[in-house]
């Protein structure tokens, strides 16, 4: 009996052990009343390098239709944007800042974007933070999203959000204002120094394919609107996901793209769509 259960649980070490080092982007869903299998893959949303894997063509040739976090291919996306960049209850920029530092964001806005911080004085300071990614990379911004749209549209198929531009922007007024100011605060003193440096750690760390690696990049970041909140910006989201993901994929064969943070880790798109009953397994070759 001792040896069947040592047996046993060697089995089981060593079945976790295999799962836990699969390094993949792109990931089969099928099982659990699945007629065609469905594609999950694990995007970045900014990089100097969005080409696109064999594999992932395959992917995208043997499904329907894309499905990414936002339907980007919807023409009001934009003007739903604007309409949600403000904050709330009058809150502006100058408000949360002290004298000095509101001076250096202004000078550093000025320099950087064009639009002084007076300008943009009532507007989500994380939402003036995605203005700067063309300056922290350091090439021509390239996004995988794109790609994927590209050859969905060659195909002529269909382009749809796992949710509106409304609840992801909500995640920006669930993060304390205050807290938004004061990383860029941070961000105009040492002149994106560290946001330059985490954006190219995480691009490298991407290309391994390791999910479970950049969940814990994420958990690390010395960025407090990462490391702080990710159940807001990560975990609630990936819940809430499951049954739309559930929906979307028993219709038509599907390929899946969200932020590759979401897929790893105990609450990750991953093991959230196993734990529904969905068999999900890496796509090496």
């Amino acid at each position: 009996m001792k040896k069947a259960l040592l047996f046993v649980c060697s089995l089981f070490i060593s079945l976790a052990y295999a799962q836990k080092s699969e390094n993949s982007l792109l990931w089969k869903i099928s099982g659990n009343g699945l007629s065609k299998p469905s594609y999950l893959f694990g995007t970045i949303h900014i990089t100097c390098d969005a080409a696109l894997s064999e594999k992932v063509k395959k992917a995208l040739n043997n499904t329907q239709q894309l499905c990414l976090e936002l339907d980007m291919d919807d023409a009001s996306m934009q003007g739903q944007m604007l309409n949600s960049m403000l904050m709330k209850d009058g809150v502006t920029m100058k408000s949360l800042a002290t004298e000095a530092d509101f001076k250096v964001v202004d000078a550093f806005l000025t320099n950087n974007i064009g639009y002084s911080a007076e300008m943009l004085n009532p507007v989500k300071p994380f939402m003036i933070s995605t203005m700067l990614y063309p300056k922290m990379l350091g090439c021509e911004m390239q996004s995988v999203e794109t790609e994927l749209m590209k050859i969905t549209k060659s195909q002529n198929e269909e382009i749809i959000g796992l949710e509106t531009v409304a609840e992801q922007l909500a995640v920006f007024d669930a993060i304390p204002y205050q807290e938004q100011m004061n990383e860029l605060v941070i961000t105009a003193k040492d002149n994106m120094q560290r946001d330059k440096t985490e954006l190219s750690e995480m691009m490298a760390l991407y290309k391994t394919e390791n999910v479970e690696a950049m969940v814990a990049f994420t958990e690390k970041s010395p960025n407090a609107m990462t490391s702080k909140y990710s159940d807001i910006l990560l975990k609630n989201r990936n819940q809430n996901w499951i049954s739309r993901i559930d929906k979307i994929a028993k219709d038509k064969p599907t390929f899946f793209g969200v932020g590759a943070a979401h897929l790893g880790g105990q609450q990750g798109v991953i093991a959230l769509l196993r734990k529904a009953g969905f068999t999900v397994e890496a796509v090496i070759n």
